[in-house]
């Protein structure tokens, strides 16, 4: 077997920390929330989004619940710098959000971010520099001590601009871009020379932002790191810490929430962790783990179809059909044993409270999806997926000994045919065996009377092999009479097995559904019959069996 050249790799630096407590930890409330899609998240699309896109999606990401939403990096493009002016001068930024934009600490970006933000209400100007060890080497060439002077100079620059143009509405956030690539302690240095410069108090928190721009660790390293630096970071009171992970490794959102557990205050990420290489952390996804356990996300994630569609239409990206909450297959079954486990949860869970259905984490409906795609059938589906179909999608609640019998009719076809049968097809096929077949016993003409000893008294007439034959049969019941009169005339020895029926719909026009088993010379079948009269509806599902015997 061929084997890779692992030797080329070596592993992320341990980060002895015993002091630990977010292991014991819990997340009870939801963090503070900023969207980067229009900036981080654009940035990342092959095709970058228009003014008017961005316009729908930060409109969309408002809806939804965002206060925080980094709008751009206007010292970047024109088209960044527009777009933030036309929200500031059309008067789009509703009173409780604010914007944030991004700005290398570098003075003529600093100055062009200032500018345009004139007008602004309130925003965050997020500064950044990488302070990572490689980068120091390999793209700057600079030691710590120059590192940490683009920083220092940059917070400089900031604090004098927004006393110039007297922005009492700006709020601070720094980056120390490559965190989880850079000597803790060393983050932690620039921090601190960077505080000392925007002086944060109580009145004016300031956001210092910890991000894995890439993932380099497993979550629990990046947990302890974040846990260290809020211990020791100066007058912690005063300080947002923010989280930004990226995906790596694919574990941006276990990175996020344990990250939560360790002291973040703050998250930073994207709708369906659209980013760079692997993405950005979704926020659709961390939210609504939340939500999955009891904890109010605040977020509106209801009609997740609708934001799929919104998203998709503004950065033609798709969203991945098993992508948590969201994808199209999320909230389907196909294995039988799987749709059997579902099938009987949701009718175990008429009226509870809590939700608790197997397989499903949160119910399809609070995100606006339907029941109707939780179960689909194909060659791996069983008995309790195709029961469920039917009953869910038309009202046919059949009974369960007849589960196997028509779970065993679609398996056949869809293993015959290796594809999936739509609700409306297995319906087709429910209909073409068990309530069209009029041959070789066709009803022409029945009536039903009480004979003076109180019995049922049936008189009918059939059309047998084209050939039409009276009869009559008299028992305890409509049922019990058809089946003693007819056994003579077609020779048989009929057993009646088993008896259901239920309304087909509610209301006063509602038909009647029958089932019936039947068995003769050691087989059995069952048949289905439909009516708006329960006797004759009962009659149609004895013939129905026998046309399948």
């Amino acid at each position: 077997m061929k084997t890779m050249n692992v030797n080329k790799y070596q592993p992320y630096p341990p980060f002895p920390f015993p002091e630990r407590t977010w292991p014991e930890k819990t997340i009870t409330r939801a963090p503070i929330w900023c969207s980067v899609d229009l900036r981080d998240g654009n940035q990342a699309l092959n095709i970058p989004m228009t003014v008017e896109e961005k316009i729908r999606l930060f409109e969309l990401l408002v809806s939804i619940g965002f206060r925080e939403i980094e709008v751009g990096f206007p010292s970047a493009s024109e088209i960044e710098y527009r777009f933030v002016r036309k929200l500031i001068e059309e008067n789009r930024i509703p009173d409780d959000v604010t914007i944030q934009i991004l700005t290398q600490s570098r003075e003529h970006l600093i100055r062009r971010s200032f500018e345009s933000l004139k007008g602004a209400k309130k925003a965050i100007v997020h500064l950044y520099n990488s302070t990572s060890a490689l980068q120091r080497e390999v793209v700057f060439n600079m030691n710590k001590d120059q590192i940490k002077h683009i920083a220092v100079t940059g917070a400089e620059l900031m604090q004098h601009l927004k006393e110039e143009i007297k922005m009492p509405g700006v709020r601070f956030e720094y980056s120390p871009e490559s965190f989880t690539g850079t000597e803790t302690e060393y983050a932690l240095e620039v921090c601190h020379a960077v505080m000392a410069v925007l002086k944060p108090d109580a009145n004016n928190k300031m956001i210092l932002n910890l991000p894995a721009t890439v993932e380099m660790s497993t979550p629990n390293i990046y947990a302890d790191k974040i846990e260290w630096f809020s211990r020791h970071i100066n007058n912690r009171e005063n300080v947002i810490i923010s989280i930004h992970t990226h995906n790596d490794r694919g574990c941006a959102v276990a990175a996020g929430e344990l990250a939560l557990m360790a002291g973040a205050d703050r998250v930073e990420g994207t709708l369906f962790g659209n980013g760079e290489r692997t993405g950005n952390m979704d926020l659709v996804t961390m939210a609504l783990n939340l939500f999955s356990q009891g904890v109010e996300p605040g977020l509106d994630f209801s009609d997740i179809n609708k934001i799929k569609e919104i998203y998709s239409q503004c950065t033609k990206m798709q969203v991945h059909e098993r992508h948590p909450y969201a994808g199209d297959l999320v909230y389907t079954a196909f294995s039988g044993s799987h749709q059997d486990a579902i099938n009987k949860g949701m009718k175990a869970q008429k009226g509870r409270k809590i939700w608790t259905v197997p397989y499903l984490p949160i119910d399809p409906a609070d995100v606006g999806r339907t029941y109707e795609s939780i179960i689909r059938i194909n060659s791996q589906s069983g008995k309790g997926g195709v029961a469920f179909i039917m009953e869910q999608e038309f009202g046919f609640k059949l009974p369960k000994p007849m589960h196997a019998e028509f779970g065993r009719i679609i398996q056949n076809i869809t293993d015959k045919t290796n594809n999936e049968l739509t609700p409306s097809e297995i319906k087709a096929v429910f209909e073409n065996e068990y309530l069209q077949k009029k041959t070789p016993y066709s009803l022409n003409q029945c009536s039903i009377s009480m004979t003076d000893k109180g019995e049922t008294q049936i008189l009918a007439s059939l059309v047998i092999h084209e050939e039409t034959i009276e009869f009559q049969g008299q028992g305890n019941g409509p049922i019990d009479a058809f089946v003693k009169g007819i056994s003579p005339v077609i020779k048989k020895d009929l057993t009646l097995k088993s008896y259901d029926e239920h309304a087909l719909s509610q209301g006063s026009d509602s038909s009647a559904v029958a089932y019936i088993s039947i068995s003769s010379l050691n087989k059995t079948s069952f048949g289905v019959g439909v009516d708006p009269n329960i006797s004759f509806a009962s009659i149609k599902a004895v013939l129905s069996a026998l046309n399948r015997l």
